[in-house]
């Protein structure tokens, strides 16, 4: 089993100049590899494969205008390289997003390095090569095989190592569906999430919280002239506020997402898969939409189930959860600001956010007793339910 460590890093002053090296080396040969591969497209409708623009890193080390790559460690750039490779073909094979140019301003930099790293324990340093020894805090342990190491940097100036570690661990295996084990989690805006048990977790709301102190350190950045030694203070201040937020938002992601996963009660866990991006489009409230992380949360579920050995089911869009009653009854005229409706049929009132979290939960377990033309029409979606027990298998009650 694969797992990643994250670590703050004490670079020297050279150290950190090596660093930046790296960084600003890296990002040169993806845009200029990048650059080759959309011309030799539009000319010729080939590509050039990473083993091609691997073989020119000789002759650019000793081309008198980069020359400086000498000084960068090789593997890195081949694995800048690769990285693009990848994000090249998987925009042709999955027709996922293609690949960008990198900007020296963006606000995260970052570099691989795939073999030849050591942690030092007893003095805590990692080292890196052509870096040597970097000081490093190590607050935790871990015991494993270092695969590849990657070194990234803030827009507040602070330097991270995250170490992949081969941990020779095996997945553990996954309990059979239950309905008893089973729960059902309805996201949401005013409350973070609804839990088919009734229990409420409210959203912290950290960007609304800090808005209006963020909202004055941006104006006090924007009265001063762009590149100035004042601008950058205030820009760093900026980066530090918002770098705040999310901290806390990720803190608070991950307690939560373990407590999921280490219920003793809890087996199996049953989500919406929201389409976060278009309902970013929705300018009354994407800024909350955006503050409470919906995508960040599921990832971060996704991978502690399968460690963790609980059973992840997700089902579909567009079915409807918060408008079908327990009776069968579907409600089309529902709207979003109504937070509780009467079903007609059996005369029943139901907290939408409640009800649509047992909906969720009864979808996941049921999925082909959902998946007709009586709702959305559409499939249910499963993912992680490897291991999990044969659905005609399941004893569960069935309401509708």
């Amino acid at each position: 089993m694969l797992k990643a460590y994250k670590y703050c890093i004490n670079p020297t002053d050279e150290q950190k100049t090596l660093i930046n090296k790296h960084l600003g080396s890296c990002r040169w040969l993806y845009n200029y590899a990048l650059n080759k591969k959309i011309t030799a497209y539009q000319k010729t409708q080939t590509n050039i494969s990473r083993f091609a623009l691997q073989a020119e890193l000789p002759l650019l080390k000793k081309n008198s205008d980069t020359e400086w790559l000498s000084e960068i460690n090789s593997q890195s750039l081949q694995a800048e390289l690769r990285n693009l490779d990848m994000a090249y073909t998987r925009f042709f094979r999955l027709k996922k997003g293609f690949p960008q140019f990198k900007s020296k301003h963006n606000n995260r930099q970052s570099f691989q390095i795939p073999q030849r790293t050591q942690i030092d324990w007893e003095n805590e340093n990692i080292i890196l090569p052509n870096i040597k020894a970097v000081p490093i805090i190590l607050s935790r342990k871990f015991k494993g095989t270092i695969k590849t190491v990657t070194i990234s940097r803030t827009p507040t100036g602070k330097y991270f190592a995250s170490i992949l570690v081969d941990t020779a661990l095996v997945l553990p295996k996954k309990p059979k569906l239950n309905a008893d084990t089973t729960i059902g989690i309805d996201l949401g805006i005013k409350d973070f999430a609804i839990l088919s048990n009734g229990e409420k977790i409210a959203n912290p709301k950290y960007l609304k919280n800090d808005l209006i102190r963020l909202k004055c350190l941006q104006r006090r950045l924007s009265r001063k002239v762009k590149g100035s030694n004042n601008w950058n203070k205030a820009r760093l201040v900026v980066s530090k506020q918002h770098e705040n937020i999310t901290n806390k938002r990720i803190d608070f992601l991950h307690k939560f997402t373990y407590k999921l996963t280490h219920e003793n009660q809890v087996d199996t866990i049953c989500i919406e898969n929201l389409a976060v991006n278009n309902m970013l489009k929705n300018h009354c409230l994407a800024q909350s939409i955006s503050d409470v992380s919906w995508y960040k949360f599921k990832e971060l579920l996704t991978y502690k189930c399968d460690w963790y050995g609980k059973n992840l089911i997700t089902i579909g869009r567009f079915e409807p959860s918060s408008k079908l009653c327990t009776c069968g009854y579907l409600n089309k005229e529902l709207k979003l600001s109504d937070r509780t409706w009467t079903c007609p049929n059996c005369n029943t009132t139901h907290d939408r956010d409640l009800l649509a979290a047992n909906n969720i939960k009864t979808m996941g377990l049921h999925p082909k007793n959902y998946s007709g033309t009586g709702c959305s029409g559409g499939l249910l979606e499963l993912s992680a339910i490897a291991g999990a027990k044969k659905e005609e298998n399941i004893l569960i009650p069935i309401n509708v």
